[in-house]
């Protein structure tokens, strides 16, 4: 079926909002773009067919879900290709050559380096506007460098939800970056956090969930 040019437009809306938002059913996708059904699916079909997009179960963190399981669209390497910043084979040929001669602890150094500029953006922001909660500054900060950040409240906690990861190919080959950046979050936020999910291994989206403070349980008095 040949692409009219109106159709263009439509599609990449289609992509933007599965990068910023992740995976989506073809109902949300129809109920946030304002589009019929039969438009999402002719849409979803060719971005199917392209390689754009992929189909999957539908993945949920943290709680349990009843019934079947609903079928969202996510980006692919190949769609996530077009919006990936810096150039990931020059790196990768960098890191490789750099842990021959320095050794593999010389990523994690690296690592701490570049998340370094997060840590103080984020204090910085955090100066600036003291009231904002923690999460939502740092969610704004990942953003900027291109990690399209969201929260996700769940009764457990919250979920620190990354929908893109401008090095996924770097560190799917160097995990450790992964870890820095894990253990980045924990100090910024002053919590233990565990991640859940990571574009780099092969999910939809990056998650880290980050469990509410229990309670403080009342010692009854001695009388």
């Amino acid at each position: 079926m040949e692409t009219t040019h109106l159709e263009v437009p439509t599609r990449r809306r289609v992509v933007n909002l599965v990068l910023n938002e992740g995976p989506q059913t073809a109902k949300q996708l129809a109920e946030r773009l304002d589009l019929t059904p039969a438009a999402v699916r002719r849409h979803l079909s060719s971005l199917l067919e392209d390689g754009t997009l992929e189909s999957r179960e539908q993945r949920i963190y943290g709680h349990r879900g009843r019934g079947r399981p609903s079928k969202v669209f996510a980006l692919t390497d190949a769609g996530r290709a077009e919006f990936r910043q810096g150039y990931d084979q020059l790196a990768l040929a960098a890191l490789r050559r750099l842990v021959e001669a320095a050794g593999p602890e010389s990523v994690e150094e690296i690592a701490h380096d570049q998340l370094a500029d997060i840590e103080r953006r984020f204090h910085a922001e955090r100066d600036a506007c003291p009231e904002a909660p923690a999460i939502s500054v740092l969610a704004a900060v990942l953003s900027a460098d291109g990690f399209a950040a969201s929260i996700r409240p769940l009764p457990s906690g919250d979920q620190l939800l990354q929908h893109h990861c401008p090095i996924a190919h770097v560190a799917s080959e160097f995990p450790v970056i992964c870890e820095v950046e894990t253990r980045l979050i924990a100090h910024l936020l002053g919590s233990h956090v565990q991640r859940l999910a990571t574009i780099a291994h092969g999910d939809g989206v990056c998650t880290t969930h980050i469990p509410r403070p229990l309670p403080t349980p009342l010692i009854p008095r001695r009388k």
